[in-house]
C-alpha cells in the first residue's frame, strides 16, 4: 500500500520506527509518562477469555499510571499511541475531542460517531451511535481497553471501534487525596479522590472523585468550566458474586470559539470566527448517569451476568445563525435545546467447557432513548443575539434496540482456536412534530414533519488463532459491520429547511484483518493488515449555518496497517512506539445533490471516486521514552507525527501534516500514610503552529480549528490514609 504524498519526514518517521520495531532496537526517542501503552495478561473487551497474546483482534490495554504527569481532563491525554486511534483536540470544549478508528467517525463535527464508549460496562454511547468522553473522569481511571477491527461488531450497532473504561476498585486503608493543578491561559483544576477497601466479604469498597475545571481558553471566546463527580461502590460477596454501583455527575459551560477559514487562521489562530462576537456561540451541558452490574460464577461452567443502567442530559447550545437565514419559517432557528432520558440493560450467560474445549456466551442488550427537542430564535424582540427567543421547533423524539448476541470459542487443536459471533443488530427511530404552523400564505407554512423507521441487519464475525510458538501468535478475522445516522445527523435535511431526514440509510462493512503479536525479550509487539469495504457510507453533506447535513456514499474503501511496540528497557525504564497507516477513499462517484431554492449551486458536490475520506490522517506514527519508578524521580518525553488531513470530499485543502513534542518531569514521595506528587509538564515544546482539527465539509470553508502553541501545566496533590 504506497500513497502519493510521503514526504521526507514521513520517510525518516517510517525508518525510525521500522528500526525500532521490527529490529528490536532500543533507540526509541520517546516517552510517555502518564500512561504506557501496555498489554496485560487478560483483555475483557472482546469476551473471549484469552490473555493478550491469543486474543484475535486489536486490542490494546493502556493503563493509567500513578504518575501520571498530566493536567487530568480530556482523554487524549492518555490515549496517545493506540494505533489506528485518530484523537484531535480541538481546544474547544463546547465541542469535546474528535475521535476516529480506522477513519470510522471522522465525519463527526461533534461529539463521537461510529465508536462505542463504555465506563464500568455502561454505555457511553446511545443506541443510534452518539456518544460524548466529557463524563469519562481520569481521577479515578484505573485503565482502557480499546479494541479496533472487525470484533468490534460483537458491540452491535456504530461499532467501528470500541473504548472501553475501568475506574479503580477501592483497596486498603481510607484515604482521601487533594490536589490541584494549573496551567496556560488560566488554566486550573482542583480534584478530591476519596478511597477505602472492604475489611469483609458482603462489605463494599469505594471510590468517590470530584473535580472542577476552568480556562480561560487558548483561543478568544474559549473559555470553559467543568465540574465532574464519579463514585464506584463495589461488592465482593460471599457468595462469589460481584457487585458496582456507579454514579456520574458533569456540567459543563464553554464558549465556542468556532473554525476559522485558512485565511483567518494564518492572521491570527487565536481569533475567534465572529470578530465582534455577536453571537456569544455556546454550550451548557448537564449529564446525570447511574447504573449497577452484578457478575455471579454458578459453578465451575456457568456464569451470570447484568448490567442496568439509567441517564438524563440536557443541552443547550447557541448558534451564529443570523436572522435572515431564520427568516424561512420552516428554519429550525439557532438555539438548539433538548432534554434526554436515556436506560437499557445487558444481560448476558457464559458457558464453559460444556462441550470439550468450548465456551459459548448468549446475551440480550436493551437500549432506549426519549428525547425532547426544542429549536429556538438566537435573538430577542430587540434583535439582540445569543439569547432564546421565539419558538422555532417542537418534538419528540425516541428510539431504542433489543439486540440478541452469541459467541462461541472452540479450541479444536492444540495452538489452533476458532472463535465466532453473531449479533441481531436493530434501531428504531420514531419522532413525533408538535411543531406545526399553518398560515394564509402556504409558503409560510410548517407542516407536521413526524416520522418513523427501523434498521436493522445481522452481523457474523469469525476469526481464527494460530500459536505459531509460545510467545508469538497470529490471526485472520472478518465481521459484517452495522452503523445507523445518529438522530442528531437526521435532525436537517439535505433539501428544504426542516423535517427529519429519514431519507439517510445505514451503512454496512465488511471488514477483515490479519495480525500478528509476539511477546518476547525484545518487547510485546503487533502488527495487523486490515481493509473495510462499506457500502452506503455516512459522509457529510456540507455545514452551513451551524447545521450539519448527511448523505450516504454509494461505496468507500479503508486500508491500512499498524504497528506497535513496547519494552521495559532497563529498570524503570521504558519505550513505546506506534505507526498507523490508512488509506481512506470513496471508491464510487458520488453525484451532487440539487439545491432546490438556487439550482446553480448545488447543496451538495459530486465527489469523484478516489478522492480521499476528509478527516483522516494517512500517516500517524507516536515515540514515547519514560523513566517511571513507583517513587522518586520521574520523566518523560514524547513525539507524536500527524500527516495533512483534507477538510472537504473534494480535496480541496488539507490541514498540513505536523509533529509535536511534549515532555514532563515529576516526583513522588511516600511512606506508610502520606504520599506526594508533584509534577511539571510542556506541551508542544517548539511551538508548532498547527491545526489541531477540521470541521469537515463546512459550507463557509471555516475548516480549521487551530491547536495551542507552547504550553506548560504544573500540579501538587497530597493523599494521607487512615
Amino acid at each position: 500500500m504506497q500513497g502519493k504524498y510521503y514526504n521526507k519526514n514521513v520517510n525518516l518517521t517510517l525508518l525510525c520506527l521500522t528500526t525500532c520495531i521490527c529490529q528490536n532496537l532500543y533507540a526509541a526517542t520517546e516517552l510517555q509518562k502518564q500512561a504506557v501503552l501496555l498489554p496485560t495478561l487478560k483483555v475483557e473487551a472482546t469476551r473471549t477469555d484469552t490473555d493478550w497474546l491469543q486474543t484475535p483482534a486489536s486490542a490494546y490495554r493502556v493503563e493509567q499510571n500513578n504518575n501520571d504527569n498530566n493536567l487530568g481532563v480530556n482523554l487524549s491525554e492518555t490515549l496517545k499511541g493506540v494505533p489506528g486511534l485518530q484523537l484531535n483536540n480541538r481546544e474547544n470544549y463546547a465541542q469535546d475531542l474528535q475521535i476516529s478508528m480506522r477513519g470510522f467517525g471522522a465525519r463527526s463535527t461533534f461529539g463521537v460517531r461510529g465508536i462505542r464508549l463504555y465506563v464500568d460496562g455502561i454505555p457511553a454511547t446511545m443506541p443510534d451511535g452518539q456518544g460524548q468522553t466529557s463524563n469519562i473522569d481520569l481521577s479515578s481511571l484505573d485503565h482502557i481497553e480499546v479494541l479496533g477491527g472487525p470484533f468490534s461488531s460483537l458491540y452491535g450497532n456504530s461499532s467501528g471501534g470500541t473504548i472501553l473504561t475501568t475506574t479503580k476498585q477501592g483497596e486498603g486503608r481510607d484515604s482521601v487525596e487533594l490536589g490541584y493543578a494549573g496551567g496556560s491561559h488560566h488554566k486550573g483544576r482542583a480534584d478530591m479522590i476519596l478511597q477505602g477497601g472492604a475489611s469483609s466479604a458482603n462489605e463494599p469498597s469505594y471510590v468517590v472523585s470530584s473535580s472542577y475545571f476552568d480556562t480561560g481558553g487558548y483561543r478568544e471566546h474559549s473559555a470553559a468550566q467543568k465540574v465532574l463527580s464519579n463514585a464506584k461502590l463495589t461488592w465482593d460477596l460471599d457468595d462469589g458474586a460481584k457487585v458496582n454501583w456507579i454514579v456520574n455527575h458533569v456540567d459543563i459551560n464553554a464558549d465556542d470559539p468556532q473554525g476559522l477559514n485558512r485565511q483567518q487562521w494564518k492572521d491570527n489562530p487565536k481569533q475567534v470566527n465572529d470578530a465582534k462576537n455577536i453571537y456569544d456561540v455556546r454550550k451548557e451541558i448537564s449529564q446525570t448517569q447511574t447504573g449497577l452490574t452484578w457478575l455471579k460464577p454458578i459453578n465451575d461452567q456457568h456464569e451470570l451476568y447484568s448490567m442496568v443502567y439509567a441517564g438524563h442530559r440536557e443541552v443547550t447550545q447557541y448558534q451564529s445563525i443570523p436572522k435572515t437565514t431564520q427568516a424561512n419559517p420552516r428554519q429550525a432557528g439557532g438555539v438548539i435545546d433538548f432534554s434526554r432520558n436515556f436506560y437499557g440493560t445487558d444481560l448476558r450467560w457464559t458457558g464453559k467447557d460444556l462441550l470439550p474445549n468450548t465456551r459459548f456466551t448468549a446475551g440480550l442488550a436493551l437500549d432506549f432513548m426519549d428525547e425532547d427537542r426544542q429549536g429556538y430564535e438566537n435573538f430577542d424582540s430587540d434583535g439582540k443575539y445569543g439569547v432564546k427567543g421565539n419558538l422555532r421547533r417542537d418534538e419528540n423524539n425516541t428510539l431504542w434496540n433489543l439486540d440478541p448476541y452469541l459467541q462461541a470459542a472452540w479450541q479444536f487443536l492444540p495452538t489452533w482456536r476458532l472463535d465466532s459471533g453473531l449479533r441481531y443488530s436493530n434501531v428504531h427511530y420514531k419522532s413525533k412534530d408538535h411543531y406545526i404552523r399553518f398560515n394564509i400564505d402556504p409558503s409560510k407554512n410548517n407542516g407536521d414533519d413526524s416520522g418513523e423507521k427501523a434498521y436493522q441487519k445481522l452481523l457474523p464475525s469469525a476469526a481464527l488463532t494460530w500459536q505459531i510458538r509460545p510467545q508469538l501468535s497470529s490471526y485472520f478475522s472478518y465481521a459484517k459491520g452495522f452503523e445507523t445516522p445518529t438522530f442528531t445527523e437526521m435532525a436537517y435535511p439535505v433539501t428544504g429547511e426542516s423535517g427529519i431526514n429519514f431519507d439517510l440509510k445505514p451503512a454496512s462493512s465488511d471488514n477483515y484483518e490479519l495480525g500478528i503479536k509476539s511477546e518476547n525479550d525484545f518487547g510485546n509487539f503487533t502488527a495487523a493488515l486490515f481493509q473495510s469495504q462499506t457500502q452506503n457510507d455516512i459522509v457529510s453533506a456540507g455545514t452551513e449555518g451551524g447545521r450539519s447535513t448527511f448523505r450516504n456514499a454509494d461505496k468507500t474503501l479503508r486500508k491500512g496497517v499498524e504497528l506497535s511496540w513496547h519494552k521495559n528497557v532497563w529498570r524503570d525504564l521504558t519505550a513505546q512506539a506506534s505507526y498507523s497507516y490508512l488509506d481512506a477513499t470513496f471508491d464510487a462517484f458520488v453525484p451532487e445533490i440539487v439545491n432546490l431554492v438556487d439550482p446553480s449551486k448545488p447543496k451538495a458536490n459530486a465527489i469523484a471516486k478516489g478522492n480521499y475520506i476528509p478527516g483522516v490522517a494517512k500517516n500517524q506514527a507516536y515515540v514515547a521514552l519514560g523513566w517511571q519508578p513507583e517513587t522518586g524521580l520521574n520523566a518523560g518525553v514524547d513525539v507524536r507525527y500527524m500527516d495533512k488531513i483534507y477538510v472537504d470530499d473534494l480535496n480541496s485543502d488539507t490541514a498540513p501534516n505536523y509533529s509535536v513534542t511534549s515532555a514532563n518531569v515529576g516526583y513522588v514521595w511516600k511512606n506508610n500514610d502520606w504520599k506526594l506528587r508533584g509534577y511539571a509538564r510542556v506541551d508542544n515544546l517548539f511551538d508548532k503552529n498547527y491545526v489541531g482539527s477540521v470541521i469537515v465539509n463546512d459550507g463557509n470553508s471555516r475548516f480549521f480549528e487551530p491547536a495551542d502553541g507552547r504550553n506548560w501545566s504544573a500540579g501538587l496533590s497530597v493523599t494521607k490514609a487512615f
